[in-house]
């Protein structure tokens, strides 16, 4: 019919268009070849070149139709043709937002709110829209890494997860004894809002054996469509305080080493090394303070850096992973000679603050001060370090400041501020009252100095010797009855 006419239809087509023309025939009771549809629908008669427009899964919903049609309860006609339409609508975008794009990241306790953006350009049909939040950390490592794996090699693989956020809400679902939701074309905006546990969470990760992952995912579920979705990560971040009295002690060791062996010894190397404190956050440069005894025959060079530990425990077996961060030299020193870093910096760049509250990944921090000996071992010092995240307020840095001042003989160690500090005696118990009755007379007489010299002014400062100076008070108590008219000018 389309050739007599003129119009060519694409191969492609021709088999959906004769099902159709079989539907048609069935509903109206006429024969194959008329194209009839119940409801009113019928065949076009206008040139068939929009049928190239409509895409194999909007064939395959008319096709889909006829069973809908057949069962009890399907719809029929233009409401059913309309309900395949909107089933396989496209979803022209659907994204997630965050309501603070700027926060970097959560902890625990805190509350995520968003929207999850959708645009169609026709009509959708949709189950359900749901939001989903998850965090686990997971360590593996073996063979079944690889996705092409065998089954024997999975066997040996060494993995484990442990679960720390499992949250699920359901932002859109069709009332009841409906089974799917029709949207229409245009934006629609769906917000979410949900607060993580006041449980601590763990630090945001990723490792190479191991990851510490936290994500937020939208899905929606449409009839005869795989699901579509859209996830973000949400960083977490646990809270350390460097403020906490086991972060604030001082850090110190001390270390010998003899170089050489046997009866070719050339002399010891001594090295003694502290920091003021063992908590420290990003962007903070720790001063060291050090002392090196060179009593060999060789030139050695003191180092500091900083080591980053990763530990992964999975399957009852752990894997270590031990890099560098950050370090600083010092100078040579030669034979029989001595240095002092008397505050020597060393800067923390942008790191994982310390992990110590997962039980599968563990990441720990030290600080290494070591002098490098040639040909013989190193001689390393590792103090402990804790990068926290919330800094240091500056309390009691004025008893630390002084402390750093003293020798490295380690003398300071004996000079233990009290806990709380001690009240000054009252005056009453230093000065008694016979003591104060024998220096000063009851009622001292003003010097006579008409016709002759005054008495030295020392003499008349012993009169208050023993006063208490006078109390302190912003009201003054002897106002005088001149007011005071002069200007007063204050110099910036």
């Amino acid at each position: 019919m389309a050739a007599r006419r003129g119009w060519a239809v694409p191969a492609l087509v021709q088999p959906q268009l004769g099902l159709l023309k079989r539907q048609a025939s069935r509903r109206a009771g006429a024969p194959s070849g008329t194209a009839g549809c119940r409801g009113g629908l019928s065949l076009p008669r206008a040139p068939v070149t929009a049928a190239p427009l409509c895409s194999r899964p909007r064939l395959r919903a008319s096709a889909d139709l006829r069973g809908r049609d057949e069962s009890p309860g399907g719809m029929g006609g233009e409401a059913g043709c309309a309900a395949a339409v909107g089933a396989e609508g496209r979803v022209k975008s659907l994204g997630l937002v965050f309501e603070d794009e700027r926060k970097g990241c959560y902890s625990s306790g805190e509350t995520v709110a968003g929207h999850v953006l959708l645009e169609a350009s026709e009509p959708v049909a949709l189950r359900a829209l749901r939001l989903e939040a998850q965090g686990r950390a997971t360590a593996s490592w073996g063979p079944s890494t690889s996705p092409r794996a065998s089954a024997s090699a999975a066997a040996l693989a060494v993995f484990s997860e442990v679960e720390y956020l499992n949250v699920r809400l359901s932002l859109r679902e069709p009332p009841a004894g409906e089974g799917i939701i029709l949207l229409q074309p245009g934006k629609h905006e769906f917000p979410f809002r949900f607060q993580l546990p006041s449980e601590p969470l763990v630090t945001s990760f990723t490792g190479k054996y191991g990851s510490i992952q936290y994500c937020v995912r939208a899905v929606l579920e449409r009839p005869k469509v795989p699901d579509q979705s859209v996830k973000r990560e949400l960083q977490v971040v646990s809270h350390v305080d460097v403020n906490t009295p086991a972060l604030l002690t001082p850090v110190l060791k001390t270390q010998e080493k003899m170089v050489g062996c046997w009866f070719f010894t050339s002399g010891p190397v001594s090295l003694s090394a502290k920091i003021e404190r063992k908590g420290y956050c990003n962007g903070e440069a720790i001063p060291i303070y050090a002392e090196i005894e060179n009593c060999s025959s060789r030139l050695i060079v003191p180092k500091a850096a900083i080591f980053q530990t990763q530990t992964y425990l999975a399957s009852g077996k752990t894997k270590t992973i031990r890099h560098m961060v950050a370090n600083v030299r010092g100078n040579h020193i030669a034979s029989g000679s001595t240095d002092t870093w008397n505050g020597k910096t060393l800067k923390i760049p942008p790191v994982t603050p310390s992990i110590l509250d997962c039980c599968i990944i563990r990441v720990d921090y030290s600080l290494a001060v070591y002098i490098h000996i040639p040909g013989a071992k190193k001689l390393m010092l590792e103090l402990p370090l804790v990068i926290g995240t919330i800094p240091y307020n500056g309390f009691g840095s004025r008893n630390s400041s002084i402390a750093s001042q003293f020798s490295m003989d380690m003398s300071w160690l004996t000079l233990t501020l009290p806990e709380q500090p001690e009240a000054p005696p009252n005056y009453a118990d230093v000065v008694s009252e016979e003591e104060f009755s024998r220096h000063i007379p009851p009622y001292p007489q003003p010097p006579n100095c008409e016709g002759e010299v005054c008495c030295p002014m020392f003499a008349c400062i012993q009169e208050f010797r023993f006063q208490p100076p006078p109390l302190y008070s912003e009201v003054d108590p002897h106002p005088s009855d001149v007011e005071e008219t002069q200007p007063v000018s204050f110099i910036l």
